[in-house]
């Protein structure tokens, strides 16, 4: 899935419509794709099913009227209810009709008893009322429509299933400002590629899941060719995983080393070294300062371990000699989950980063103690992957968490190509981003990751992703996906975020796997 800006999209089908594929095969397309959507659902055999879409003038009302005549030739029974749009010589509400559907309209429903009516019968909703051109605030004779509509579904015992058509009608697709009217929906199905504001807040609040239709628009389509922006989903990712042949052996799937941990911070070297294993790793050794090795062996014993010198609990410089006799030994490195910031492990960094050659992850006090040595980024190899959350990422950068959050996108690859590293810019909606321009932005923004540890799990997902071989971007944004997706299913089973630990997110990794057809 691509991510686009509205202008994005416009330029696209303009430029689809001058190859050959006019703007009306395109709704063609797009409402046909809707109703296959419609059609997958498992409706009870022999129920007959009302489908009502809620129709404004522009093209995605068009797509929900296009629909409307596919699942009417279908067996549903079809109702359209006009918002600003004339029925007299509209060819697409004539097909409505022609199909046996009902065609109502806002202007001659003054008091909302036909629409009250359709809600209260209505298995499905269309909602196809505004597009991607839509601002807020809206016009009264549209914001009472929905409004009426949201009141009506609230007050229902079974209310019906609303499916967003290209997108809610009242969100603006570039800001992702959302009108106070706007329905939420359960499902959005929009067209061709998702645009840039669905993936922020509010407005993503209201989507539900997400689903892209295929339009018809030619592959070698120069302005589509363009895009560079990837929205993460599950072909793109089982895509990306390495196989699992027979007859493999545990060093077919690599090993990974992960130095990690503090007495301050235990658990960030479990999570991380389980995580990497959980993924698919042959072997996880485990270089941690020597007071963790007793507390955390007897918990993790298919880890081999590389105990180093500390100082009070902390990796010390002395370590270094030790770590770099066993760099040789793994095929990815990571570094960084619960270091702390002692000077001595700072020091430690700085003694071996010029002796690392196999791919290696920056994470957590690992990047602030990296930031603080003199032309990091060019003394590690190329390309590493860094992980920073918002506060990381501006003790790295010098600017505010704000600036940060703010331009998530532009930062992320502004520093992908000054660094020349994969960067993995962590929060709602967490960014992954190449030095050579490509990006990917994971459609995810949870409370059930918004808790200490789950960063080690990240962590640890890539390292064991980038031991198996594959590269540093697909690890970044195969481990990053299959991190939102645990931080999802985790807080399914325990019935909601609040309760979600980072351990309950790496339990729930290999369900995430196995729906990925992994292994």
């Amino acid at each position: 899935m691509k991510l686009v800006t509205v202008s994005q999209m416009r330029a696209i089908e303009k430029d689809a419509d001058a190859s050959g594929l006019s703007y009306a095969e395109m709704m063609e397309n797009a409402g046909r794709g809707l109703a296959e959507v419609v059609l997958d659902f498992p409706f009870v055999e022999g129920e007959e099913i009302e489908v009502l879409a809620l129709v404004g003038p522009g093209n995605n009302g068009g797509d929900a009227l296009v629909a409307l005549d596919y699942l009417a030739h279908e067996g549903f029974k079809t109702r359209a209810y006009l918002v600003k749009r004339k029925s007299q010589d509209d060819d697409l509400v004539a097909r409505v009709l022609d199909a046996g559907g009902e065609v109502a309209s806002a202007e001659n429903d003054k008091t909302f008893q036909t629409l009250e009516y359709y809600l209260n019968t209505a298995n499905v909703i269309l909602d196809g009322v505004l597009g991607t051109g839509a601002k807020p605030p809206l016009k009264k004779e549209v914001a009472d429509v929905l409004a009426k509509t949201l009141l009506t579904i609230s007050e229902l015992d079974n209310p019906p299933f609303v499916i967003a058509v290209d997108c809610p009608s009242g969100v603006d697709c570039d800001t992702g400002e959302t009108a106070d009217e706007t329905i939420p929906a359960d499902l959005t199905v929009t067209m061709a590629a998702v645009k840039q504001g669905l993936l922020k807040l509010p407005a993503f609040e209201h989507l539900g899941g997400l689903k892209v239709v295929d339009i018809g628009l030619p592959d070698d389509l120069p302005s589509l060719m363009k895009l560079t922006i990837d929205v993460a989903e599950d072909d793109l990712v089982s895509a990306i995983l390495p196989e699992r042949p027979l007859d493999a052996h545990k060093g077919t799937f690599g090993t990974a080393l992960i130095c990690a941990g503090s007495v301050s911070y235990t658990g960030a070297a479990l999570l991380s070294g389980r995580a990497a294993y959980r993924v698919g790793a042959g072997l996880v050794t485990m270089a941690v300062p020597e007071p963790l090795h007793a507390a955390l062996a007897g918990q993790f014993p298919e880890a081999t371990w590389v105990v180093l010198p500390h100082e009070s609990g902390f990796i010390s410089k002395d370590a270094a000699d030790i770590f770099k006799k066993n760099l040789n030994r793994a095929l990815a490195l990571l570094i960084g989950p619960g270091f702390g910031l002692e000077p001595t492990t700072k020091k430690f960094i700085e003694e071996i980063i010029s002796e690392i050659k196999i791919p290696v992850v920056f994470d957590a006090d690992g990047l602030k103690l990296l930031s603080q040595i003199k032309d990091w980024h060019r003394r590690i190899p190329a390309p590493a992957v860094l992980t920073p959350h918002p506060g990381e990422m501006s003790v790295m950068t010098g600017l505010s968490k704000d600036e940060i959050q703010n331009n998530r996108q532009d930062i992320a690859l502004k520093y992908a190509r000054e660094w020349g590293h994969v960067l993995v810019l962590k929060g709602a909606f967490t960014i992954i981003a190449s030095p050579d321009g490509r990006m990917t932005v994971i459609p995810v923004a949870s409370p059930t990751l918004a808790r200490a540890g789950t960063g080690d799990v990240l962590a640890g997902l890539i390292v064991g992703l980038r031991a198996q071989g594959l590269d540093a971007y697909e690890s970044a944004v195969a481990g990053a996906w299959i991190h939102a997706r645990a931080g999802i299913e985790a807080g399914l089973g325990l019935g909601g975020s609040v309760s979600v630990l980072a351990g309950d997110v790496l339990a729930a990794v290999p369900t995430v796997l196995a729906e990925l057809g992994a292994g």
